[in-house]
């Protein structure tokens, strides 16, 4: 009697668990799903239209979205900022994480807490010092300069996930490069980035989604239109398309979905950096 009340409770609270679990799932991909739908309607018919799936599909709004909404240019720009800040940062915070856990040198501790009292300053408690210098550097609304502010919003977390991982790195395997022949640059090309691959992965999704995502640095340092990245992009292209909805949502699409589908590819590598590459655990010689 005990064990099928037991198994009772465990049922319902395994059911109530899923059932929560669904509400949330829809919860969050209903919008997206609405969006799409819009995307594919009317401007007379998205507001009267009830219905889930729309009787006529209207494909024309993404050509629409994209040509004339200027999405090609705004596309090709995200892609050139989110390649190069990710490269940018997944080079320089590798190479300033080994610095920090493998070589001793004075204030070592003190410029790596630096680096890490920077992640308490919101990034627009920045803005003012950032525009400043980048237009005294005659950086301000060129790629180069936003670029170069990007890689910098991104180093401080980079910087501490790898430095932890690092410091878990057995010192064996950089004795023996060591006796191979392989110097510092060597070593941290050969060995520690080979077996940081989980925090790398963690790096490289978190600033994609970082840089795809961002707006309020490209709308202070950017105002020529053929630099705009796709967030950018997107409120002057409402405000050129105020009232066709459908082509709006189209852009929307666009811009979210390349984003969304990265995401759901490489989840898993987000989890495994996390719970075993760069909290415990960093290194299994299996």
């Amino acid at each position: 009697m005990f064990f099928n009340k037991h198994k009772i409770e465990n049922f319902f609270k395994s059911a109530l668990i899923h059932v929560f679990l669904m509400i949330v799932v829809v919860s969050c991909l209903f919008p997206i799903f609405w969006m799409v739908r819009s995307s594919l309607m009317s401007n007379a018919t998205i507001f009267v239209d009830p219905s889930l799936i729309p009787q006529e599909l209207h494909w024309s709004n993404y050509v629409v979205a994209w040509t004339k909404g200027n999405f090609a240019v705004y596309f090709l720009n995200s892609m050139i900022y989110t390649i190069s800040v990710v490269m940018g940062i997944v080079v320089v915070s590798s190479l300033a994480a080994f610095a920090f856990s493998r070589l001793k040198f004075p204030g070592r501790d003190f410029l790596f807490y630096i680096f890490v009292a920077a992640m308490m300053i919101p990034l627009p408690g920045s803005f003012v010092p950032i525009f400043v210098l980048m237009n005294k550097l005659h950086l301000v609304n060129t790629r180069l300069g936003y670029i170069l502010c990007m890689i910098n919003v991104g180093l401080c977390l980079s910087i501490l996930l790898l430095k932890t991982f690092f410091d878990k790195m057995p010192s064996d395997l950089e004795d023996s490069a060591r006796m191979d022949g392989c110097n510092r640059i060597q070593i941290w090309w050969h060995v520690a980035l080979p077996l940081a691959a989980p925090a790398l992965a963690v790096i490289v999704i978190y600033n994609s989604l970082n840089v795809w995502n961002e707006y309020i640095l490209a709308t202070l340092l950017l105002s020529d239109n053929n630099l705009m990245p796709l967030q950018r992009g997107l409120m002057v292209f409402n405000g050129a398309y105020q009232v066709d909805y459908p082509v709006l949502m189209a852009g929307l699409t666009m811009t979210a979905v390349p984003i969304i589908a990265i995401y759901f590819l490489m989840q898993k590598h987000i989890v495994k950096g996390l719970s075993s590459g760069t909290i415990g655990g960093l290194y299994d010689p299996a």
